[in-house]
């Protein structure tokens, strides 16, 4: 295998696996919000990866002792992971300011 695909191999494998440890962490209150979450995770680790393995292994002092493969993997499964606590505390929020209020307690 070349390296592009060894590097878009481990921007797949470390987008799912940050969308899977998200689902697992706190569960989806149903399919569709565990479809989004996954979607938006998988989407974010693979546009994002790169630059978040980059930005990591930058902060660490690593960048010289891990590979490419490692790197993107890295990246791609931190980036899945917190666009996830984004997406989820927006969903929270949003959910909040939708909900009805009994306007008779307020009188």
């Amino acid at each position: 295998m070349n390296d592009t695909a060894m590097i878009w191999l481990a921007r797949g494998l470390g987008a799912a696996a940050g969308s899977a440890i998200s689902l697992a962490y706190i569960l989806p209150r149903g399919r569709r919000e565990a479809a989004v979450r996954f979607a938006v995770g998988l989407v974010s680790g693979v546009v994002f990866g790169g630059g978040v393995g980059l930005k990591i292994a930058g902060e660490l002092g690593l960048g010289a002792d891990l590979a490419q493969f490692e790197l993107m993997l890295m990246g791609s499964a931190a980036a899945s992971l917190c666009a996830w606590w984004a997406l989820g505390f927006l969903m929270r929020l949003f959910e909040r300011g939708t909900k009805p209020t009994n306007t008779s307690e307020a009188q």
